[in-house]
């Protein structure tokens, strides 16, 4: 499968946006220190933050890594294949983007990037840019850039609880 848009691996550059495609820039505060630092990066790039977000996840894959493709499902329906396109796993940043494959219901880059700044906090950023690739999505307008809004800052409140010491595996 190919991708559905020209600039991949854009989401590196911070607030880059191609013309004709939608912004997205979510940034959720985590907690604090190392060990919520590791244990969010360890759910992004496993998946397992997607799939407590209530998202299904089909991958030959146990981590995110470029070249490697995933299917997303939502309500078991809709199908959004993509490909991760880079990583990144440095000493206070840990995440990766995927961008979109043909099938997938829009088309654009989407990135889940933790970081922990110089005080400790621990932040989610998801951060994309998109635009309809499906009747359906075009149909729905507004309504679905605020699915996409509402959809990252799920996963930032998903990734806070599962950063909770009870929750540690």
């Amino acid at each position: 499968m190919s991708f559905t848009y020209e600039d991949v691996g854009a989401t590196r550059e911070t607030g880059f946006c191609p013309p004709g495609f939608h912004p997205l820039h979510v940034r959720t505060r985590i907690g604090e220190g190392e060990r919520v630092f590791r244990r969010a990066a360890d759910a992004v790039s496993t998946w397992e933050m997607h799939r407590a977000a209530g998202l299904g996840v089909e991958t030959a894959a146990d981590r995110a890594a470029p070249g490697v493709d995933v299917t997303l499902t939502l309500a078991g329906v809709i199908k959004a294949p993509c490909r991760v396109v880079w990583t990144v796993a440095e000493y206070r940043r840990a995440g990766w983007a995927y961008g979109t494959l043909t099938g997938h219901p829009e088309c654009g880059e989407e990135a889940f990037v933790v970081e922990r700044t110089g005080d400790g906090t621990v932040w989610l950023t998801v951060s994309a840019f998109s635009r309809a690739a499906k009747w359906y999505v075009r149909a729905g307008g507004p309504a679905n850039r605020g699915f996409q809004t509402a959809y990252a800052r799920r996963c930032g409140k998903v990734l806070r609880q599962l950063c909770e010491p009870e929750n540690e595996y």
